[in-house]
């Protein structure tokens, strides 16, 4: 295939490497758009789900009174899971010709369960599960904290197709992955098919960035700014190679662009790249190269900067930096997770504007 073929950077990775693009939104457009340009992915949280009704609210508004009138005794967060769900499931419709042309290896979309429930892995499961059968094409996301391994672990056994997030780290990614591992061989034991089963493991490596900027700022450590655009890359490719080196049975996904070596430090890795819209246009209208650079190491003064000044950083680069029992509370974790229980929040705010508009506006 000549060069005058490529679309654009990102059509050109996904052309000539077994680098995925997904993108990073259930917008119909956007994902309408992206597929034509080579994704064979998508995902979704409560912040993406808000940014799509603000964007895409003429789409949906009908529907949500639909819902509402359909389920008399739905509340507001029933409708708001309801208009999630359904939101997916128009995601997955689009994506079907990838999933059925890849035999279920490709062609998903992500659901995100309740943030709310991270504490809870019954109630992950059981909402996983749930997700799971929304449509074939199915990942749904498990946040990695203490509760989300066994969480993931029971889910995948009962053969949902995970996508672990709220995931910063090497120690989160191998954890992760041992659960996979152990879900997947609980099945084979039982005779129990995986064969279109397509786990994903998130490292989300801008906010492992933006955390490291907030210690700086509050402890007035100075070091070179360059470094700080460099950490969550650094993890991503740590867990690479581990991923590589044992065999593990799930793909790693880089999210959360703060950058473009968020992408293109991925190139050429079997991995996948979730990279927002505004970012996909972005790197499609820059010059920069479509290479191979995910066995290219991160520069050692970066590495040795991040080790010497950020005690997070080294937990978040270490294998054994840190313990599912430390997952929690740490920093870009809880952060995270405050983010996507206040985005529900909003989103339950904006169902309830459709549902009980406001009588004094």
């Amino acid at each position: 295939m000549s060069q005058q073929r490529y679309i654009g950077p990102l059509h050109e990775m996904a052309c000539t490497t077994i680098t995925d693009l997904w993108n990073d939104s259930c917008s119909i457009d956007e994902l309408t758009f992206s597929v034509a340009h080579g994704a064979v992915g998508a995902t979704t949280n409560p912040s993406i789900v808000v940014y799509v009704l603000n964007k895409e609210m003429h789409l949906w508004k009908d529907r949500i009174r639909e819902i509402a009138e359909e389920n008399p005794t739905f509340t507001d967060d029933e409708v708001a899971v309801r208009l999630n769900q359904e939101m997916a499931i128009k995601g997955a419709e689009i994506l079907r010709p990838v999933f059925d042309r890849e035999k279920g290896k490709k062609g998903r979309i992500s659901i995100q369960t309740m943030a709310k429930y991270y504490r809870d892995p019954d109630r992950l499961v059981r909402q996983a599960c749930e997700f799971a059968k929304l449509a074939p094409n199915i990942n749904v996301k498990l946040p990695v904290t203490k509760a989300g391994i066994t969480a993931i672990e029971e889910a995948t056994y009962h053969g949902v197709s995970v996508n672990a997030t709220v995931s910063f780290t090497v120690p989160q990614a191998i954890a992760v992955a041992e659960a996979v591992e152990r879900g997947l061989k609980r099945r084979e034991a039982e005779g129990k098919d995986i064969s279109t089963m397509s786990p994903v493991s998130t490292i989300m490596c801008g906010r492992l960035d933006d955390w490291l900027k907030v210690v700086a700022e509050r402890k007035d450590i100075i070091v070179d700014p360059a470094c700080l655009e460099w950490a969550g890359v650094a993890a991503m490719k740590k867990a690479y190679e581990i991923y590589q080196e044992r065999g593990y049975r799930l793909r790693l996904l880089s999210a959360a662009y703060r950058n473009h070596m968020h992408w293109s430090e991925f190139i050429g890795g079997d991995v996948i790249v979730s990279i927002p819209f505004k970012w996909q246009e972005r790197y499609n209208a820059s010059s920069v190269p479509c290479i191979s650079r995910i066995d290219t190491p991160v520069p050692a003064v970066y590495l040795d900067e991040l080790s010497n000044n950020f005690v997070d950083f080294r937990r978040a680069y270490a294998e054994d930096g840190m313990t599912p029992e430390e997952f929690d509370a740490f920093g870009p974790t809880a952060r995270t997770l405050r983010q996507f229980i206040d985005a529900y929040e909003q989103l339950v705010g904006m169902v309830r504007n459709i549902m009980t508009p406001n009588p004094d506006k």
